[in-house]
């Protein structure tokens, strides 16, 4: 059993969707967390790996998550001599956050399961909140969701989920070597799910099919930082062409219960007035 109870488990990307849960949830327990990121001390930084090795030392377990995102080329090279540098210096329980359906975040998942240590892949589906954390807002403010992507449906998976999975398998024995798919407990196509958002907003929100060339037009009218605007670009072109229009039971499997239905999120977000104009 790792020793969680006195020495800090790191999370990279500890102020990002699921690494701020995770945190909120070992703090919770009284179990001392590390946050991994620019601003977290010590720093940690992919762009910068001599800041990889301070950041693990003394730590019982890492939460791996890539800024931005696996999908962006270089990211499983980065992933592998991290995984080996955590194993050197003693660090062998790691979780890794990785996607479905991106064949960069699937070999990541092979350099980390390489790297000889205790590993957990949580493959997980689109997050909800990225509809309430992320670039969609703006738009569901806007009163209308213009994206590239059409009537394909995608197991939307809730980043609370996510989170009690991390926290289930850094605290708990039985899941070295496991792969959990996460979803959620069934499939929405993009406008169906911008149409439970307006429901549970009381707003009418609308929702446009647009061309790839107008997606990348929009994103360069935005100003996003360029490896982001480059993933949105891949996500809506790559990714969400089907491959992923199946549910799986990671979530039951890891945690014992359902997972959070998209208009549970839907409902409990729009309590919180982020769609409100």
């Amino acid at each position: 059993m790792t020793d969680t109870t006195s020495k800090p488990i790191l999370i990279l990307g500890g102020t990002g969707k699921t690494g701020r849960r995770l945190a909120e949830r070992l703090t919770a327990r009284g179990l001392p967390v590390r946050i991994g990121s620019r601003s977290g001390s010590p720093r940690f930084d992919w762009e910068v790996p001599a800041t990889w090795g301070p950041a693990v030392q003394g730590v019982s377990a890492i939460y791996i998550s890539y800024y931005p995102d696996l999908a962006v080329p270089g990211a499983a090279e980065a992933i592998g001599a991290f995984a080996r540098l955590a194993v050197a210096n003693g660090v062998t329980r790691l979780v890794l956050l990785s996607g479905r359906g991106e064949a960069e975040a699937q070999r990541a998942e092979e350099m980390v399961k390489a790297s000889g240590a205790d590993w957990t892949i949580l493959r997980c589906a689109w997050f909800s909140q990225n509809f309430s954390e992320g670039f969609l807002v703006e738009s569901l403010l806007e009163g209308e969701v213009a994206l590239p992507v059409g009537n394909v449906g995608e197991p939307f998976v809730d980043a609370d989920d996510i989170a009690d999975a991390a926290f289930v398998a850094l605290t708990e024995p039985g899941h070295a070597g496991q792969l959990y798919e996460l979803t959620g407990p069934r499939l929405l196509s993009f406008a169906d799910a911008v149409a439970e958002i307006g429901k549970a907003a009381g707003r009418d929100i609308g929702f446009k099919r647009i061309s790839h060339n107008e997606f990348t037009a929009a994103i360069a009218a935005h100003d996003l930082p360029p490896e982001f605007a480059w993933l949105l670009n891949e996500l809506f072109t790559e990714v969400l062409d089907g491959r992923n229009e199946t549910l799986t039971d990671g979530v039951q499997r890891v945690l014992g219960r359902a997972p959070k239905d998209f208009s549970a999120y839907a409902n409990e977000t729009a309590a919180t007035g982020v769609w409100s104009n």
